[in-house]
């Protein structure tokens, strides 16, 4: 892969990103604001969305991956778990242990996760199989 087509997958993922997160956010306050339903219940829903989303988005217009349904989806669910336990362990050095603003911790937090998301999703979930 050249490096102009590693950027621009970069930034296709992060893009994808941002799609999913409001998809998430949105089926949230729609699910709380709206219809009533209690809020951990819309964020579990939201997740659940955004990660569809991204999943379908980052398969197609990011990867143009041909790994089956299965497996890549199994995957992608993996690197998201292991993506929460970045930033559960980021937040509490960040944060806790080096005394920056939550949002400030938030935010580095974020920027350092989206690589690792991008890189196991890149060289694992959706890589090209080789025949």
């Amino acid at each position: 892969m050249r490096l102009s087509e590693g950027v621009r997958r970069f930034v296709r993922f992060a893009a994808v990103g941002l799609v999913g997160t409001a998809a998430h956010y949105a089926l949230l306050i729609v699910l709380v604001e709206v219809i009533a339903a209690p809020p951990v219940l819309g964020a579990a829903a939201g997740f659940c969305l955004g990660a569809a989303v991204n999943y379908g988005l980052s398969r197609v217009w990011v990867f143009d991956s041909d790994r089956g349904h299965l497996v890549a989806f199994s995957r992608f669910l993996l690197i998201a778990l292991m993506g929460l336990g970045w930033t559960a362990l980021l937040m509490l050095l960040l944060a806790r242990m080096a005394g920056l603003h939550y949002l400030v911790a938030q935010l580095l937090t974020t920027a350092l996760v989206l690589f690792w998301h991008f890189a196991g999703n890149a060289l694992w979930t959706f890589r090209r199989q080789v025949e």
